[in-house]
């Protein structure tokens, strides 16, 4: 029988007529001739509520105890759902990460998959199972110790159970009903895309995007995984959401196929450092070491041997940035005049593999950005992306007047 994989989100699964609403669809792909792997992540909010549980009773966990207590949430969720299907005569059982096995490292609390052998699931399967339901976000370490996979770690488990069995498509089932040009909170013109690419989506997701999460992505890009991206609470369609897939799936492309943003972003300058070679590992090795996620770096024109430097991070990540920079300063790595921060910006990104091939995309965008009266203060390009920063006032202003002027409401 070919293989489905389909993952339900935690509002998917939220109650258990949800629950059931999820089943009945499990069981409407059983009834088309597929064995199904359903990855479920635990009730909504079950997960914080854990994470509560474990930080009030030690501030300064043991990570594998942690990782013992907040697996747990998918453990309800997995048996829920296949005595659900039991109760509609749908064979099914449920997986803990450590039963499949899903083999992981040993980084509690952001392991990293290394391996999920097939030949448990695929046994059972050939004794008539119909439905593994298996407990995302979790897995197993070398030394027998169950592991999570950081938070969104179930859409990456249904990725990776998708490359492991050759599954024909992995659905992913959430509380939207695919992926939009843009967001429909800040644009209602904003359109459902029919398929996007895997390095678009690769791009919308570590820009802000919030639909998938971004290791799923590059694991389904790496291994060619069909994703589709549906909605739990719409009736059936068998063409609905949209199709994540190879660029030479998609026929034909405009130059932008979807615009970010992103409001938690703050810009911060090192004025008059050094210009010399090394200076740049010398900013950012401390930077990264302190776990400060750099985006855009701009470095200005060197006068009389001195230059700025300039770069953009989480908004939540400036104090953490002034701090490592201070120290690096204090034990002689470099020296700066003065760190000036900005955290009142926001990123704005054009993403679309159809840029590769046509140009005037970038001096489009400025123009626009120009005749609404916005400035911006920090350009980064790809060969898919163009994302500026500007004043996070104008990010409505900023994405609606693209939107319209790439014609994004056409298909």
């Amino acid at each position: 029988m070919p293989i489905l994989v389909m993952k339900f989100g935690g509002t998917s699964v939220a109650t258990l007529d949800k629950i059931k609403r999820a089943a009945k669809r499990v069981g409407r792909e059983v009834a088309n001739g597929y064995d199904v792997i359903v990855v479920v992540s635990a009730m909504s909010g079950e997960t914080n509520k854990l994470v509560g549980y474990v930080n009030e009773t030690s501030p300064m966990y043991d990570a594998r105890e942690y990782d013992a207590v907040v697996s747990s949430g998918e453990n309800v969720t997995a048996g829920l759902m296949a005595l659900t299907l039991q109760e509609m005569d749908v064979p099914a059982r449920s997986w803990q990460g450590w039963q499949v096995p899903l083999k992981t490292n040993s980084a509690h609390g952001a392991a990293r998959i290394e391996e999920i052998p097939p030949e448990n699931i695929l046994a059972k399967f050939g004794e008539g199972m119909k439905v593994a339901v298996v407990a995302g976000f979790q897995g197993i370490s070398p030394e027998g110790r169950i592991t999570t996979l950081g938070r969104g770690g179930s859409d990456t488990t249904a990725v990776a159970f998708a490359a492991a069995f050759e599954a024909e498509r992995c659905d992913i089932y959430t509380d939207v009903d695919g992926v939009y040009t843009t967001d429909p909170r800040i644009e209602s013109k904003a359109r459902k895309l029919e398929k996007v690419a895997f390095e678009e989506m690769l791009e919308l997701a570590s820009l802000g995007a919030k639909v998938l999460q971004t290791r799923s992505v590059e694991l389904a890009m790496r291994y060619g995984v069909r994703l589709r991206v549906l909605s739990s609470f719409e009736e059936y369609d068998p063409n609905a959401g949209t199709l994540i897939c190879a660029e030479e799936d998609i026929v034909e492309n405009k130059p932008v196929s979807g615009i970010a943003a992103s409001r938690e972003e703050a810009k911060m300058t090192l004025v008059s450092v050094a210009d010399r070679p090394g200076i740049a590992a010398a900013i950012f090795g401390p930077l990264a070491e302190a776990g400060v996620n750099v985006d855009m770096i701009i470095q200005n024109i060197s006068e009389e041997g001195r230059t700025d430097m300039t770069f953009s991070c989480p908004v939540d990540q400036v104090n953490r940035a002034k701090a490592a920079l201070d120290a690096a300063k204090d034990r002689g790595a470099f020296n700066f005049g003065e760190l000036i921060s900005d955290t009142e910006v926001a990123k704005i990104s054009l993403v679309g593999i159809g840029m590769r091939s046509q140009s005037g995309v970038a001096a489009k965008m400025f123009k626009v950005l120009s005749d609404e009266g916005i400035n911006i203060k920090v350009i980064a390009t790809s060969e898919i992306k163009i994302s500026v920063l500007i004043d996070r006032k104008y990010t409505e202003l900023a994405v609606q007047a693209l939107h319209d002027a790439f014609e994004l409401n056409v298909a």
